[in-house]
């Protein structure tokens, strides 16, 4: 339901939301509240190795600043993340050069509840 939703920094609902707002919507379905921020998301979970993930693991990688872009794993080497004003809310392969050369690490969070 929100694929094509704008981007919009800061933002949370489907009238616009960036892409750590789009994570920790998405995980508010499940009942499991995030931070707010890429970076803050970054620090919790168990880190996975690319080769192991798994549909729901959040994706990481340096953009304009370090772990400053999440996404979320869906399989078959594609997530789903807010990407800029331009593309809001779509679909990404992890093997397009942009986000193969910036991914910096995956972690997953089913199973950890207790470090949220």
């Amino acid at each position: 339901g929100f694929l094509g939703a704008p981007y919009r920094l800061g933002g949370a609902s489907v009238k616009g939301l960036d892409c750590s707002g789009f994570v920790k919507k998405i995980y508010q379905f499940f009942n499991i509240d995030l931070p707010r921020t890429a970076f803050e998301q970054s620090h919790i979970g168990l880190r996975v190795a690319r080769n192991e993930l798994i549909e729901g693991d959040l994706l990481f990688f340096n953009t304009r600043r370090k772990l400053g872009h999440v996404g979320i794993y869906i399989g078959n080497n594609e997530f789903v993340h807010a990407s800029s004003r331009k593309r809001g809310v779509r679909i990404d392969s992890l093997d397009t050069p942009y986000f193969n050369k910036r991914f910096v690490k995956a972690v997953r969070l089913k199973g950890c509840d207790e470090g949220l």
